[in-house]
């Protein structure tokens, strides 16, 4: 584990990361093409209930973390960081800026969203305090023997479905982020990720998820 004082020296990034990748996120809701597959199932639960997506996206990720914690998964900083704000983040967007009725708009939000989740997930990945809850789940499970893309799809598939028949929106929009997510997460992890600290393990040649949050 990090020191504490490098922890707090990399918080303003996680922090700055999380909250761009829920304002990516809204701006797809916005757009209402079709949002990425845990999304999909977090707006259907806000259809189902009086809860906002946002609200959704903190008390699903706090169930995930709980089922880690039963599970004796490591729960990091930026777990529990995920946990609540990239919500909050969302939840805020959605708050201050209308749906647009113009086609274009909704488009050119669908397909700038992903970017500013990419740029976040560069600033959040980048410093290293820990994986989001559910990309916490594929790991727990791919550590009891379920091949990590395997317990990855899953997840997401039954997230998706579960969720499109709860009235999530799934759409054109859905296909974009999952072709265009992987790619723009790689440049932004680039440019994006803090160089490691004395003594802290390496992970070489891996590439975030697409959905890792």
């Amino acid at each position: 584990m990090l020191p504490v004082a490098t922890q707090l020296r990399r918080t303003p990034r996680l922090v700055l990361g999380l909250v761009l990748f829920g304002i990516g996120i809204a701006l797809i809701v916005l757009g209402d093409y079709g949002l990425p597959g845990w999304d999909v199932f977090h707006q259907g639960l806000s259809e189902k209930t009086p809860i906002s997506i946002g609200t959704a996206v903190i008390l699903v990720g706090a169930v995930i973390v709980v089922i880690l914690l039963l599970l004796r998964e490591p729960i990091g900083l930026g777990t529990i960081a995920n946990m609540l704000l990239i919500g909050l983040a969302m939840d805020a967007t959605l708050f201050l800026i209308d749906e647009p009725t113009n086609t274009w708009a909704r488009v050119a939000l669908t397909l700038g969203g992903p970017l500013v989740v990419a740029i976040g997930s560069g600033f959040y990945l980048g410093v290293r305090l820990g994986p989001g809850p559910r990309d916490g789940l594929m790991t727990a499970l791919a550590r009891r023997g379920i091949t990590l893309w395997k317990a990855r799809f899953t997840v997401e598939a039954f997230a998706l479905t579960v969720g499109y028949l709860m009235g999530g929106t799934v759409g054109w929009g859905t296909i974009w982020f999952l072709v265009s997510i992987g790619p723009a997460v790689q440049v932004a992890l680039r440019f994006l990720s803090l160089p490691y600290a004395a003594n802290e393990p390496r992970v070489e040649g891996k590439v975030p998820a697409p959905l890792e949050r």
